[in-house]
């Protein structure tokens, strides 16, 4: 059945002030770049061709413009996106490490992201997607959460995929107890899972991914396409009786990891609309890890996400020589 939207992605759409050298006095400069993992999502979906949309609040401010700019200039339908009169857009302020990971200090307590309701969701255009995509940051909070489960339902209802990332963010929780049972809730309602290692864990006391997926695999069995993220080590696909497994791209360069796991998760989303779900071979498989591997490598390369996103031939200019 033809639909409007490949991708419909509901959740935070802030900015990330990110480092970007000293000033004459010796005090840090902060680079505004806008970001929040859904839309990162749609940003690389777009620049495979794809056609998106986002579903979210942010204040009636200037980060909110500017939000509102840089995602419709990525090519992403910003017809539902809201603007709070009363709340702030909300900020994260990112340190990056030597080695590209990084640590988040939120401004959010409240942000117009949690304003969401869900009388304020597009149910139309929700019926309309092949595809629904969200995190738990739209979780964190009553509200936005019951917005969360009505858009995917609604979603689901209609005959879309459901695509999950946790997206673990401890500092937006009241509890870990409670991101705990958000995940829980994500993962039992998802289709198509993208989760990090520290995630894995957290969720299945392994540090081992065979084991980790494994008891997800078996606590979930509504999963049908599991893929586990290993930072610079690479990722893994499982899929049925398949589990692969490919090492990232190492090519240096990095400049911070923000983005890498939304550009990972897009061009699996991607892979999933242009093959399907029903008998994908370990061939198939590991060129969709191929390809997410790299366009993820490439984002490292660049500050901030949304305006980051590599464009097709660069990947695969990446998997032709490497």
């Amino acid at each position: 059945m033809k639909k409007r939207y490949d991708v419909i992605a509901l959740g935070e759409l802030l900015v990330d002030f990110t480092e970007n050298g000293v000033s004459g006095q010796g005090n840090p400069l902060l680079e505004a770049n806008p970001g929040g993992a859904p839309c990162n999502v749609l940003a690389m979906l777009q620049k495979l061709g794809k056609h998106t949309a986002f579903v979210g609040k942010v204040g009636k401010d200037m980060f909110g413009k500017q939000l509102r700019e840089a995602a419709e200039g990525a090519g992403i339908c910003m017809d539902f996106l809201l603007e709070d009169e009363y709340v702030h857009t909300t900020l994260a302020f990112v340190k990056t490490f030597p080695n590209g990971d990084r640590d988040f200090s939120f401004y959010r307590d409240p942000g117009a992201d949690m304003m969401l309701r869900a009388d304020e969701l597009p149910v139309a255009a929700l019926q309309d997607t092949r595809i629904f995509h969200f995190g738990t940051l739209s979780m964190t909070h009553h509200e936005p959460m019951l917005a969360t489960r009505k858009a995917l339902n609604l979603a689901r209802d209609a005959g879309a995929l459901i695509s999950f990332d946790p997206n673990l963010r401890p500092p937006l929780w009241h509890s870990l107890e409670q991101a705990r049972e958000q995940i829980d809730w994500g993962l039992r309602n998802c289709d198509i899972l993208k989760i990090a290692d520290n995630e894995l864990e957290f969720m299945t006391g392994e540090t081992d991914f065979d084991k980790g997926a494994a008891k997800l695999r078996a606590q979930y069995p509504n999963i049908r396409l599991l893929n586990v993220t290993a930072g610079a080590e690479g990722s893994y696909s499982f899929y049925e009786d398949s589990r692969v497994f490919v090492p990232s791209f190492k090519l240096g360069g990095t400049i911070e990891t923000t983005g890498a796991g939304d550009t990972f998760c897009a061009s699996v989303l991607n892979f999933v609309l242009e093959n399907g779900l029903d008998r994908l071979k370990e061939r198939q498989l590991r060129e969709m890890l191929r390809f997410a591997n790299a366009a993820a490598y490439l984002v490292t390369t660049k500050k901030g996400a949304i305006r980051s996103m590599p464009e097709k031939a660069e990947v695969l200019e990446i998997l032709a020589h490497h």
